[in-house]
């Protein structure tokens, strides 16, 4: 059999495995709640068919939670370690590409043959204990359940988990003893699962501490902070909350609200390393600064879909898009803050006129009239105003196995994305109004488009960039990962 075959057969097992991978997700199932503690529970009987029980038990964990910066803390935490020589494992979500995303071995996803096998020997196990009462895992469940499979068989040194949804009942929260947890900024997300307050949330949130372990978190609002205290006192956990970091240091994920995620990660990674007696102690001792290795791993962390600077593949020269994955209130104004930032420093280098354009959608679970205004006012309270908005909807309802399939008929129909058109039109009249009589006479009308698809909106951006050669196009493109993901697969081709 040649290589071409051989890589052929791989292509369709491979795909085979994705199959079934989405026969998994269930409709709508994000948002029933009343059947999460039942679902819960049925992730100690799949360990036990997984025979992953006592791996599990003994696998060296840190664990994170979170509303934002819990991906990011999670992969700076990863890079830390493994500048230490640890064998690495990192479970994130969710994937932009592909799903392999999720499943990281020494900073590098998982290849397509290994996900194969573990795919499948997980997959027949559990099917074969299948009943009326002990139903199939969910997607994120089965996720969660191969990551274990893959890192156990992988001897991994540490294993840092992402929390999927909230914490309590998590999947990945099947974990007893954890060495050291987690929680990054919390804010409103998810709330139909959550709850409505910041106090609800936190307390989802706090469901990952267990009983005796340490656990660090950042500067939380009162509400959020004072329930996190309290469990963690009903538990003996050592809570710490730990401050932004030094911005002297160089960060490998862009934007000042890393310096916070940075700092949780070294919090938790210098806690992990003593906790299991690394002989390096002395290292972790520095009255003037971080140890070499922390800065290293800091300056090499890598998250796509999170502050990047993407040139179009075909107008390189005409076009850049800045792509973040922001979707809640808190991270639009850390991305509005990232992308005028980045801005000013290319405005100094660039002479051609620049055009800034917004490039958005949202999922329909979120509230568009809480995302545009944060996205909007904090740009151009720094100065930076968007010539036009651009609305469309994510191009991919099977994008390599994700949870693009369960969308409403308002987003098929294109209502919601003339919902979003709105909202922003709403928001530029009124600036309009306000700024009557003031130096806003000689602005250029502001426009917004919507389209019915994400390639016609590209193809409309570079004809316009083919006729305007003397004007650069700068487009932030946000609201929703699987946007971000959709923008990289359609300019990378």
């Amino acid at each position: 059999m040649t290589n071409e075959e051989d890589e052929g057969e791989l292509s369709a097992r491979y795909q085979n495995a994705l199959d079934a991978l989405s026969s998994l997700i269930t409709k709508r199932s994000r948002f029933v709640n009343n059947n999460q503690s039942h679902r819960f529970r049925l992730l100690f009987h799949y360990l036990k068919v997984l025979e992953l029980e006592d791996a599990v038990s003994q696998m060296k964990i840190i664990h994170v939670a979170g509303t934002k910066g819990k991906g990011s803390t999670c992969t700076f935490s990863e890079s830390i370690l493994r500048n230490y020589g640890l064998r690495t494992g990192l479970f994130t979500s969710p994937h932009l590409l592909d799903v392999r995303e999720r499943f990281r071995l020494n900073g590098i996803e998982i290849s397509q043959d290994k996900f194969v096998d573990y795919f499948w020997c997980c997959f027949h196990k559990l099917k074969e204990k299948t009943s009326n009462e002990i139903p199939m895992p969910t997607y994120f469940c089965f996720l969660a359940l191969l990551a274990f499979k893959i890192f156990t068989t992988e001897q991994v040194d540490v294993v840092i988990l992402e929390v999927g949804l909230g914490g309590r009942f998590d999947a990945t929260n099947v974990v007893q003893r954890p060495v050291v947890c987690g929680i990054s900024s919390l804010g409103y997300d998810h709330m139909e699962i959550l709850g409505h307050t910041l106090a609800e949330i936190a307390a989802e949130k706090a469901g990952i501490f267990k009983s005796g372990v340490p656990a660090f978190t950042v500067p939380q609002p009162n509400e959020a902070m004072r329930v996190l205290n309290e469990k963690a006192s009903k538990l003996e956990v050592n809570l710490q909350v730990v401050e932004p970091l030094n911005k002297s240091y160089r960060l490998g994920l862009q934007g000042e609200h890393q310096y916070l995620n940075a700092s949780l990660a070294v919090a938790l990674c210098s806690t992990f390393l003593q906790k299991i007696g690394f002989e390096d102690k002395n290292d972790l001792i520095h009255t003037n600064g971080l140890p070499e290795k922390f800065i290293t791993g800091l300056a090499n962390a890598y998250l796509m879909g999170r502050a990047m600077i993407v040139p179009d593949s075909e107008l390189p020269e005409e076009i850049v898009f800045y792509l973040d994955g922001a979707h809640s209130p808190e991270s639009m104004e850390a991305c509005a803050t990232w992308f005028t930032q980045q801005i000013k420093q290319n405005q100094e280098r660039n002479k051609k006129r620049a055009e800034k354009i917004l490039l958005f959608n949202c999922m329909s679970v979120r509230d568009p009239s809480l995302l545009l205004p944060r996205l909007r006012s904090k740009c151009v309270d720094q100065g930076v105003e968007f010539k036009k908005a651009i609305f469309v909807p994510n191009v991919s309802v099977y994008n390599q196995v994700g949870f693009c399939s369960n969308v409403d008929s308002r987003v098929e129909t294109m209502t919601w994305q003339f919902g979003l058109q709105r909202i922003w039109e709403n928001m530029a009249r009124g600036e309009a109004k306000s700024n009557t009589g003031s130096d806003s006479k000689g602005k250029e009308e502001e426009k917004s488009f919507v389209f019915s698809s994400l390639p016609s909106a590209v193809d409309w951006l570079r004809d316009n960039a083919r006729r305007s050669k003397q004007v650069r196009f700068q487009v932030l493109v946000t609201g929703s990962l699987h946007l971000v993901g959709d923008l990289l697969r359609l300019i990378r081709k």
